[in-house]
C-alpha cells in the first residue's frame, strides 16, 4: 500500500504561515485518450493550504507535489462515504422491518444522513487540523 497520496499542483499565495497551492483534479474520463476530443472529462481546480517551510525552495508560481499520508485518504473515505452508508442502513433497516411507509422511511434516512454531514460540517476545524498536508521536498 502506498505511504502518501500525492498530486500535482501550482503554488498560487504564500505567506508566513501558509502556503496555498492550486492542485488540478481530473476525473474518471481524463486518462482517456480521446477525453481532449469529446469534452467529457472532468477537471476542477482545488485550493490546497500547506503550513509554510521558513526553508522553502519554491515560490509563487512554481510547480510542487503536495503529500498527505495515505491513512489520512482512507479516514477520509470512511468519514465520506462508508459511515454514511451505516447511518443510512441504520435507519432504513429497522424502519422498513417495522413496515413504516416507503416515503416516510426514504425521509427519515435523508434526514439522518443531512444530520451527519451537518455535524461533520461543525467540526470541520477540528477536522481540518487532523488533515495536514506537506510539499514534497
Amino acid at each position: 500500500m502506498k505511504e502518501a497520496v500525492t498530486h500535482k499542483g501550482k503554488v498560487v499565495k504564500m505567506t508566513p504561515q501558509v502556503t496555498t497551492v492550486a492542485i488540478l483534479q481530473h476525473g474518471a474520463c481524463s486518462e482517456c485518450h480521446a477525453a481532449g476530443l469529446c469534452g467529457m472529462g472532468e477537471m476542477a481546480e482545488k485550493l490546497v493550504e500547506v503550513p509554510t517551510d521558513p526553508y522553502a525552495f519554491y515560490g509563487v508560481g512554481d510547480e510542487v507535489e503536495v503529500l498527505l499520508k495515505a491513512s489520512m485518504g482512507m479516514k477520509a473515505v470512511w468519514l465520506a462515504y462508508f459511515i454514511p452508508l451505516l447511518v443510512l442502513l441504520a435507519v432504513v433497516l429497522p424502519l422498513s422491518a417495522l413496515h413504516v411507509g416507503e416515503v416516510v422511511t426514504g425521509v427519515c434516512a435523508l434526514v439522518a444522513v443531512g444530520l451527519y454531514y451537518l455535524l461533520l460540517y461543525l467540526f470541520r476545524d477540528k477536522l481540518k487540523n487532523e488533515y495536514i498536508f506537506t510539499i514534497k521536498g
